[in-house]
């Protein structure tokens, strides 16, 4: 949740706060009369009002991530064969996944993460 939402959050249940004590200080012995009430249902609804505002409020666009990697001069790929079963991986069953490149075999459907074995 955005800082500015729970800002908004808290002063609006501040402002519910302060609207209910002036409308219950109205019906006390040494009450303000109806000042009292109008104050507090003003901040009543002023507070209403802003929680329906920052709620209705759309979240903003999620922004989708291309990862392209460029290789220097000719490059020769291997194909990638699956751990487990020994099918034909493409780069389609390959798909990056908190920041490691995840790997489904599209035959036997096991999924793990696809490492790099050192060239010595």
């Amino acid at each position: 949740m955005a800082w500015w939402k729970i800002v908004a959050y808290i002063g609006a249940a501040i402002l519910i706060i302060f609207g209910v004590l002036f409308i219950l200080s109205a019906f006390s012995a040494m009450g303000g009369g109806g000042g009292s009430i109008i104050v507090g249902i003003i901040l009543v609804l002023i507070a209403f009002g802003l929680i329906y505002f920052v709620a209705r409020r759309k979240p903003s666009e999620v922004t989708n991530v291309t990862l392209n990697i460029d290789l220097p001069g000719n490059v020769q790929m291997d194909t990638i064969k699956c751990k487990s079963c020994g099918g034909t991986i493409t780069k389609d069953d390959i798909k990056l996944v908190a920041g490691a490149p995840m790997v489904t075999c599209p035959f036997c459907h096991t999924s793990y993460q696809l490492t790099e074995e050192p060239k010595w």
